[in-house]
This record gives structure tokens, C-alpha cells and sequence, in this order.
């Protein structure tokens, strides 16, 4: 880690690789991202106790829990939302902690990143969800805007996020993953924090092809949730 003036770096993913992404400095960032390089972080959702493995080294953004997830997570534990029974896709999973908690709240998951992911996600969800639970949880590869046919359209009841509109590169190509995806009856849940116009911009390019709403704001860490479905399905499920 590379302090500058006034900033932290971090890397973020593009497209396989990896660049440098500028996060303003302060106390608390450099709390957070020292949390960040921890080997591992526990949590306790849903009644069970999850350790999720953590290797900033390996994976940068891809191999750590960021607040983000973990507010889905407990907004999720409120019962907000039954997943009970449910069929749930996340994108973008990382460590898998969301895909996790999703899980143990009942639902089928498909827990989706790029390849080079795949096996430190497994290793966290084999480690965490009790034998019992193991064929409710599917880690597959998706790479935003390819080999969607490998996925059924309009076959997910959730869509799920955490910190995923982090990088304008991937805005295209996540939008165009959100609308394969997507049947009349989809929601889609998008947790994070607005730190730059760019996020700003991916609501609006969101907004012009689903109906969204803000449905939490978690003030101690900063995150928001949105919840987005087609336009012109304007009802609550």
C-alpha cells in the first residue's frame, strides 16, 4: 500500500486486470483498509458464526469483505426480504459472504465472479455453510456481458450486489447483465457507497431501464440500498 498525498491506493479489477483507484484519506479509511488486510474477519448472521478468508495480496478488492456487503447482509437478517424458497444470483461475490448469509436465510444461490476468483470463493463457502446447505449454493463463473446464454433469463427471483459499481469500465457491461437476467418478477438488490459522479452516473443509466428506489441507508457506515425492477413492473413483490 502506496500512501500519497491526501489518498490511499488500492487496486481494482478491470476486465482481469488490475489498476490503481484513488480513495480520499482519513482516519477511518486507513482503519478500514487495515481491516482489509486482516487474514480473516468473523461475523454472525443468521445464526451461525462465518469466518470468510481474506488475501488482499492475491486478489486485491476481490478478497476482501467490504462494508457494503455486510450492511446487505444484516438488512437482509431484518426479513425485509423472505428468501425462503427463493432463487437468488450475486454478482460479483468476492469472498462470498453475501452469497452465504442468502443461503442460510433459505435460499437457492448462484454465486457468481471471474474466474480467477472462483476458488478462493469456494474455499469460503465450503468452510462456511453446514454440509446440509451445500446443494442450496452454486459458485459459477460469470463475467459481466459474456457467455450470458450459460445463464437462464429471467430465472432469479433476486439479483444481489455489494459494492459492485465501483469501476465506469464495467457500467456497460453490468447493465447488460442485470437486463439478461431480469424477468418482470426480478429484484434487484445494489448495495453501496456513492463516493464519485461515476456512481452517480450508473444510477442514472440504471434508471433509464428499471424502476429504482433507495429502501436503506446505513449512516454509521455510509452504504446505501437500492432496490431496482423493470419500469414497468411498479409494484412491490
Amino acid at each position: 500500500m502506496e500512501f500519497l498525498t491526501g489518498s490511499l491506493q488500492a487496486p481494482e479489477r478491470v476486465r482481469g486486470y488490475y489498476k490503481m483507484a484513488l480513495i480520499p484519506y482519513d482516519e477511518n479509511a486507513v482503519w478500514g483498509l487495515q481491516k482489509l488486510h486482516k487474514s480473516s474477519s468473523t461475523y454472525h448472521f443468521a445464526n451461525h458464526t462465518i469466518k470468510i478468508k481474506q488475501n488482499w495480496k492475491q486478489l486485491g478488492v476481490a478478497a476482501v469483505v467490504w462494508d457494503a456487503a455486510v450492511v446487505l447482509c444484516s438488512y437482509l437478517e431484518t426479513g425485509a426480504i423472505d428468501l425462503r424458497e427463493r432463487s437468488v444470483i450475486e454478482l460479483g461475490a468476492g469472498t462470498g459472504l453475501l452469497g452465504i448469509v442468502a443461503t442460510l436465510l433459505g435460499a437457492h444461490v448462484t454465486i457468481t465472479d471471474r474466474a480467477a476468483a472462483l476458488e478462493f470463493l469456494e474455499s469460503n463457502i465450503q468452510a462456511n455453510l453446514p454440509s446440509e446447505h451445500h446443494p442450496r449454493a452454486v459458485v459459477k463463473e460469470l463475467t459481466w456481458g459474456r457467455n450470458l446464454e450459460n445463464f437462464s433469463p429471467g430465472k432469479f427471483d433476486f439479483i444481489l450486489g455489494a459494492d459492485i459499481i465501483y469501476l465506469e469500465e464495467t457500467f456497460v457491461d453490468l447493465l447488460e447483465t442485470l437486463e439478461y437476467l431480469c424477468s418482470e418478477h426480478t429484484m434487484i438488490l445494489l448495495s453501496c457507497r456513492i463516493r464519485y459522479e461515476r456512481d452517480q452516473n450508473f444510477l442514472k443509466m440504471l434508471k433509464g431501464h428499471f424502476s429504482v428506489h433507495e429502501v436503506h441507508y446505513d449512516t454509521s457506515k455510509d452504504v446505501h440500498i437500492f432496490k431496482a425492477q423493470r419500469s414497468f413492473h411498479k409494484e412491490d413483490l
